[in-house]
């Protein structure tokens, strides 16, 4: 199944992050695929194996490109200063994704 080929998911990711979306379950949770992807989109964390959710290099890679990712974030990293610092200076509206 191409879905799983993590060459054709690679090259998919880095034309449009959405390609995520479409890839098979262990490249979504493959973890230079997911930053490859939310280097080009940030939001496709949310297609991303829950796992990396939690991973402090993913999410800040992608709350750099798109504040609003920080929705996705595991709520220990919402609640990570240097995280939501990240986010906030992306866009100011990651203010309401973060942790109470």
């Amino acid at each position: 199944e191409l879905r799983a080929d993590r060459e054709v998911v690679l090259e998919a990711v880095r034309q449009n992050a959405v390609a995520l979306k479409h890839a098979g379950a262990e490249l979504q949770a493959d973890r230079e695929v997911v930053l490859e992807a939310v280097r080009q989109n940030g939001l496709a964390l949310e297609d991303s194996a829950a796992e990396l959710h939690a991973d402090r290099e993913v999410v800040i890679e992608a709350v750099r490109q798109h504040g609003e990712a920080l929705e996705y974030a595991a709520a220990e990293l919402r609640a990570d200063r240097e995280v939501v610092l990240e986010a906030v200076r992306q866009h100011w509206s990651a203010m309401r994704h973060v942790a109470r």
